[in-house]
C-alpha cells in the first residue's frame, strides 16, 4: 500500500493494471486482483475519462455537475472537497480538505482513521464558519451523498455539484493539491502516529496557504489572493 501510494501520486493516470505491472517490475509478488483490493481500500482511482467513477450510496441522492463552462472568477464562488489517503508507519489514515478554486485556499481540512462521513461533516461546518461558496463539488462518494453532509451544504443556500462524467478536470486542482501535500510533507515525515500526522499537516496547509508562492496565482500565496479578492473584485482572471 505505501508503494502504492507513491507510484498513484506520481501517475494519477494510470489504472490497477499498469500498476500491477510496476510493481511487478519492482520485484513485487502480487496479481491484478490484490492491486485492485488495495487501491479500494485506499480510496483511490485512475483519473482518466470514463464512466461511472465513483459509486454513490444505492439509498443516497446524487446532484448533477454544475461547472461545465463556467469561468471561476473570484473566491467563494466554488468550493470543492476530496479525500486521500495518508500512510503512517504502521497503519494509514485518511485527510479530507475543502479547497477554495480560485484562490487554492485551503479553508479546512480534517484526518480520520475510517472513512466514515462524521469527519467530512466537521470539516463542512468549521469552512463554513470563514465563509459560504456558491456552489460546492465533490465527487459521488458516500461521505459527500450522506444526508448530514448535503443538508448541511442546503441548509446554507449553497448549490450542490457532484463530478458525475468520469473526467479528471472535475477534481484537478484537489489532486493538484494531493500532490503537493505528499511530495512536500508525507513522504519527507514518515509520520508514526495520526497524532503526529495532524500536527505535520496542519503545519504544512499554514505554510501552504500562508508562504508557499503559487506559480498560477503569479506566484503569490493562496491567502493573499483569498482574502483580498474576496473583498473586491478581481481586475484579471488568474490563470486556472
Amino acid at each position: 500500500m505505501r508503494r502504492l501510494d507513491e507510484l498513484y501520486t506520481a501517475h494519477p493516470f494510470l489504472g490497477y493494471r499498469k500498476l500491477t505491472a510496476l510493481l511487478r517490475a519492482e520485484g513485487h509478488a502480487v496479481n491484478g486482483k490484490r492491486v485492485l483490493r488495495l487501491l479500494r481500500r485506499m480510496g483511490l482511482q485512475a483519473i482518466y475519462p470514463k464512466p461511472d467513477t465513483s459509486k454513490p450510496h444505492p439509498t443516497h441522492p446524487v446532484y448533477p455537475y454544475l461547472l461545465d463552462g463556467v469561468a471561476i472568477v473570484r473566491p467563494n464562488q466554488v468550493w470543492a472537497t476530496d479525500i486521500t489517503y495518508i500512510r503512517l508507519r504502521e497503519s494509514y489514515c485518511y485527510l479530507m480538505a475543502v479547497l477554495d478554486w480560485y484562490s487554492r485556499y485551503v479553508v479546512s481540512w480534517r484526518l480520520s482513521a475510517n472513512m466514515e462521513s462524521g469527519f467530512c461533516v466537521e470539516a463542512l461546518e468549521t469552512a463554513l464558519l470563514h465563509g459560504t461558496p456558491d456552489i460546492f463539488n465533490s465527487d459521488q462518494g458516500s461521505q459527500f451523498t450522506a444526508t448530514a453532509f448535503t443538508n448541511t451544504l442546503a441548509a446554507s443556500g449553497i448549490r450542490i455539484s457532484m463530478d458525475g462524467k468520469g473526467s479528471y478536470h472535475d477534481n484537478i486542482f484537489t489532486e493538484r493539491l494531493w500532490r503537493s501535500v505528499k511530495y512536500e510533507e508525507v513522504y519527507l515525515k514518515e509520520y508514526a502516529t495520526l497524532k503526529e500526522a495532524e500536527a505535520g499537516i496542519a503545519a504544512y496547509f499554514a505554510f501552504y496557504n500562508a508562504t508557499r508562492p503559487h506559480q498560477a496565482l503569479a506566484y503569490q500565496t493562496p491567502s493573499q489572493v483569498h482574502f483580498t479578492l474576496a473583498t473586491s473584485p478581481p481586475k484579471d482572471r488568474i490563470a486556472l
